[in-house]
């Protein structure tokens, strides 16, 4: 039970194209924005509320996820929260959470089937 202490799982839409940096000391570093969808009917309309998440990934992962994934992708990951704090231009302390993104699957979904299949058939 300890390893699902601090456990995120979370399936949505990349929102932009990763953004992929290499360290001079061999390190690699992705960041993304993951976009996930919840309906519900409130007073008997069907309502979508999105939630933003900022994932970041390290190593042979973010170089996995900048070669596989981009703006619009269909994720399934598991990672970990991230809290931390950072300092703007203006000297204010922000706060910040983050998912520190630990295994990933590219799953999809009918936007890159139809691309796929006209793709295919072309």
């Amino acid at each position: 039970m300890n390893n699902l202490r601090n456990h995120v799982f979370l399936i949505g839409r990349l929102g932009k194209d990763v953004e992929f940096t290499q360290f001079d000391n061999g390190n690699h570093i992705a960041r993304v924005s993951l976009a996930t969808n919840e309906n519900y009917k409130k007073n008997d309309e069907w309502v979508q509320e999105t939630q933003w998440h900022r994932l970041i990934a390290w190593g042979k992962t973010a170089e996995k996820l900048a070669n596989s994934a981009k703006k619009g992708s269909e994720l399934a990951l598991q990672g970990k929260l991230k809290y931390g704090t950072y300092e703007d231009k203006n000297g204010v302390v922000r706060d910040y959470a983050e998912i520190v993104v630990q295994e990933f699957l590219v799953t999809g979904g009918q936007k890159e089937k139809a691309k796929a299949n006209e793709t295919a058939t072309s």
